[in-house]
C-alpha cells in the first residue's frame, strides 16, 4: 500500500539479535554484548547505562525505569516497576507550605526516590549473565572519554539550558562555559564516571545504603527539598504481572497499575470497535476515532484522581461499550486539559531481542527534561521531577508515565516496541500500533508516519503531512487543528518485530530521534 508521507529510512534485517534506541553509541554497545553471548536482558541493561551518560536530559542514574520481559523458552511474560517513591514526608499540607501554595514543576520539592539503579540490577538478578561492573563499562568508558553531543539531544539540551543555569551546580555539569554544548562536541562526564565506577564496585547498596544516598539526601535538604536516607533506604524494585488486551488479534501487553499504559490499553480497546482498516489512513474518519478515543481513555486517568486500586474495569467489554458509545462519528467533545507533560525528553526508549528470542522493552526516564534541575554535587547525577504532576501522596510510587510494550500472537513474540513522550507515550503508541494493525505498515512506516498530539479540549497538533482536505473535514466536525513544527513533542519510538515464518528480525527507529535499530 501507498503512504501520502516520506519514509526513507529501509527496515533492519538480521537473524540472530538486534537492538533498537534512540542513541546509536548505546545500540552499539548492546549489540556487542549479543555478539559476544550475552542475552537480551545483558544488552539492555548495558544500553540503558551508556543512554544515561550520552543522553542525559532525558534518563540517568536519577530517574526510573519500567520494563516489559518476554523469555523466549517459556513464553513467560513479567513487568519490572522500578519507580521510586515520593518523600514520605511530602504531604501535601508541607509542600504547599514550602511552595507557597504553588507546586513547583521543577526544583528541590519535585524530586523522587531514583530507581532506575534497582532496576537494572534487578534484571540482571533475575534474568542476566552479565555482573552490573560488567554492563557498566561501555558507559563509563563514554563517561570518562567523552561522546560527541547528538544532533536532537543537543537542540533539547540547549532549549533546557535555562533551567540549567537556575542551578550553579548542574551548570558547572552540564553547561560549558555557561552554554549547552554545541552538537557534535566531545562532552565527558567526570564525576558521574566516578559514580558509576563506585557503583560497579559497590553495588546498588552505594546508593541506597551508603555515602553516595547521603550525599544526595542532604543536598536535596539542602536545596529546600525533602528527600531522605530512609526514603532511599526503603526503595525496591517489583515484579509484576503484565495487563493485556486483544486488538485485531493480537495481544498488547502493558506493564500494570493505573499508568498510561493503561490509557494506551483502553484507547484500543476502544478503537477495536471501529473498522478502521476500511478507512483510509490518514483521512478525518480514523483521525477522529483515535483522538476521541484517547481522550476519553485519558479523561479515565487523570493522575490526580488515579489510585493503586486494580483497574481491570477499564478494560471491560462492557464498560469499554459504553464509553465508545460516547464518540460522535459527527462531531468532537470537549475533554478537560490533561495533566501530564507534552515533553518529549521525559525517558529514552530501548528495545531489544536476541537469538534465543528472548526480548524487552524497556524505558527509562526523569519526567522532564533534565528532570528537577538538581545535580548531586560531584556525582553528575540528575535528579528526576516526578512528584511534580504525579504524585499519589507521600511514600507512595507516583503515577506511571512510563509504558513499554509487547505485542504477541498466541504465545509467540510478535513485536516490542515503546515510544517516549510524557504526554505522547499513550498517544503515540496507539498510532504506532495502529499503523501496524489496522494499515499494515512496515517497522519502519509505523514510525515514520506523520503524528497527531491531543492537548486539551479540542484541539489537536498535527505533524507536517495532513492534507488540507483531512484538516478541512476535522474543523468541520468541530477541532482547532494546529500544525506541530517542534518534533521534539511527538515521542521517539523504537520497534523489533519478529516474522514467525522466517524468524527474521525487523526493526524500526525513530526518525525524530538519534537512534537507530541494528542487529547481526
Amino acid at each position: 500500500m501507498a503512504y501520502t508521507f516520506p519514509s526513507h529510512r529501509s527496515v533492519t534485517m538480521a537473524l540472530d539479535g538486534m537492538v533498537a534506541t534512540s542513541q546509536p553509541l548505546a545500540a552499539e554497545a548492546g549489540l556487542r554484548v549479543l555478539q559476544e553471548g550475552g542475552n537480551a536482558i545483558d544488552a539492555a541493561v548495558t544500553a540503558a547505562a551508556v543512554l544515561a551518560v550520552v543522553e542525559p536530559l532525558s534518563n540517568g542514574l536519577g530517574g526510573d525505569v519500567m520494563a516489559l520481559l518476554y523469555w523466549g523458552a517459556t513464553g513467560e511474560v513479567r513487568a519490572l516497576d522500578a519507580t521510586g517513591c515520593t518523600p514520605r514526608a511530602a504531604t501535601p499540607a508541607r509542600i504547599s507550605e514550602l511552595s507557597k501554595g504553588r507546586p513547583p514543576a521543577a526544583g528541590p520539592l519535585t524530586v523522587t526516590v531514583p530507581g532506575a539503579l534497582h532496576g537494572w540490577a534487578a534484571l540482571l538478578q533475575a534474568y542476566g549473565t552479565l555482573t552490573l561492573e560488567q554492563a557498566l563499562a561501555p558507559a563509563i568508558h563514554y563517561a570518562e572519554r567523552g561522546f560527541p553531543v547528538s544532533e536532537a539531544a543537543g537542540r533539547q539540551w540547549a532549549q533546557a539550558s535555562g533551567k540549567l543555569r537556575a542551578h550553579p551546580q548542574t551548570a558547572a555539569t552540564y553547561l560549558a562555559a555557561g552554554k549547552a554544548p554545541r552538537i557534535g562536541q566531545v562532552f565527558a562526564q567526570p564525576d558521574l564516571a566516578r559514580t558509576l565506577r563506585e557503583i560497579a564496585a559497590g553495588g546498588p547498596d552505594v546508593l541506597y545504603r551508603g555515602p553516595l544516598g547521603e550525599r544526595m539526601a542532604a543536598y536535596v535538604q539542602e536545596q529546600g527539598g525533602l528527600l531522605t536516607v530512609e526514603d532511599l533506604v526503603a526503595d525496591e524494585s517489583a515484579w509484576l504481572a503484565p495487563i493485556e488486551l486483544s486488538y485485531r488479534g493480537v495481544r498488547v501487553l502493558e506493564c500494570p497499575s493505573d499508568g498510561q499504559g493503561l490509557v494506551a490499553l483502553q484507547a484500543l480497546g476502544l478503537l477495536a470497535g471501529f473498522d478502521l482498516p476500511a478507512m483510509k489512513w490518514g483521512f478525518a474518519e480514523p483521525l477522529h476515532r483515535q483522538i476521541e478515543a484517547l481522550k476519553l481513555a485519558s479523561a479515565d486517568a487523570q493522575p490526580s484522581n488515579g489510585s493503586d486500586a486494580p483497574t481491570a474495569g477499564r478494560l471491560d467489554p462492557a464498560y469499554l461499550a459504553g464509553r465508545r458509545a460516547l464518540i460522535d462519528p459527527h462531531g468532537a467533545t470537549p475533554a478537560p486539559a490533561p495533566e501530564l507533560s507534552a515533553s518529549a525528553a521525559d525517558a529514552a526508549c530501548l528495545t531489544v531481542v536476541d537469538r534465543e528470542h528472548n526480548a524487552i522493552s524497556l524505558l527509562q526516564g526523569l519526567y522532564e527534561p533534565f528532570g528537577s534541575g538538581l545535580v548531586v554535587p560531584g556525582a553528575g547525577i540528575i535528579l528526576q521531577s516526578r512528584r511534580g504532576a504525579l504524585s499519589r501522596g507521600p511514600g507512595r510510587r507516583p503515577y506511571r508515565t512510563l509504558c513499554p510494550a509487547l505485542l504477541l500472537e498466541g504465545p509467540q513474540l510478535w513485536a516490542c516496541l515503546g515510544l517516549s513522550g510524557g504526554l505522547m507515550q499513550p498517544q503515540g503508541q496507539v498510532q504506532v500500533i495502529c499503523n501496524l494493525l489496522d494499515w499494515g505498515m512496515d517497522v519502519q512506516q509505523a514510525l515514520d508516519a506523520p503524528r497527531f498530539r491531543w492537548t486539551e479540549g479540542n484541539t489537536v497538533a498535527f505533524e507536517t503531512g495532513l492534507s488540507h482536505m483531512s484538516r478541512l473535514a476535522l474543523e468541520k466536525l468541530g477541532y482547532e487543528v494546529k500544525t506541530n513544527a517542534d518534533p521534539t513533542t511527538l515521542g521517539g519510538g523504537q520497534i523489533i518485530r519478529i516474522d514467525c515464518e522466517t524468524g527474521v528480525l525487523q526493526g524500526g527507529s525513530d526518525p525524530r530521534k538519534d537512534g537507530c535499530a541494528i542487529g547481526y
